[in-house]
């Protein structure tokens, strides 16, 4: 089951190709945020078209994948920038809204 409690949550900054499997995917990990993979925290892979998202993430005994593919549309997100996002954001693009402006009303210090 797909936990988003008190998870990081990380977005791969580049497509990728969805035919990658675990141990590829932890490869890309691996490489864009050293030591992260076995912490319990969520890596989000996008492919070019951004139409079809993978979740790979460490769960209790093993590596899972969580995997979404859109009929219509794509996700709304761009590429680059910020490499760690929030729950918020995650949820919001899972859902398909695009905020034109994140209004938060605080953030922990220790984040």
């Amino acid at each position: 089951m797909l936990s988003l409690g008190l998870n990081r949550i990380y977005l791969y900054n580049q497509s990728v190709n969805m035919q990658k499997g675990f141990e590829s995917l932890s490869g890309l990990v691996e490489q864009a945020f050293p030591n992260q993979l076995f912490t319990g925290s969520l890596f989000v892979f996008m492919n070019r078209k951004r139409d079809k998202l993978k979740v790979l993430y460490f769960d209790i005994d093993g590596m899972a994948i969580w995997y979404k593919r859109l009929e219509r549309g794509c996700f709304n997100i761009t590429f680059g920038g910020e490499s760690e996002i929030s729950r918020m954001e995650f949820l919001m693009l899972l859902e398909g809204v695009t905020p034109h402006k994140i209004n938060r009303r605080f953030k922990l210090l220790n984040k």
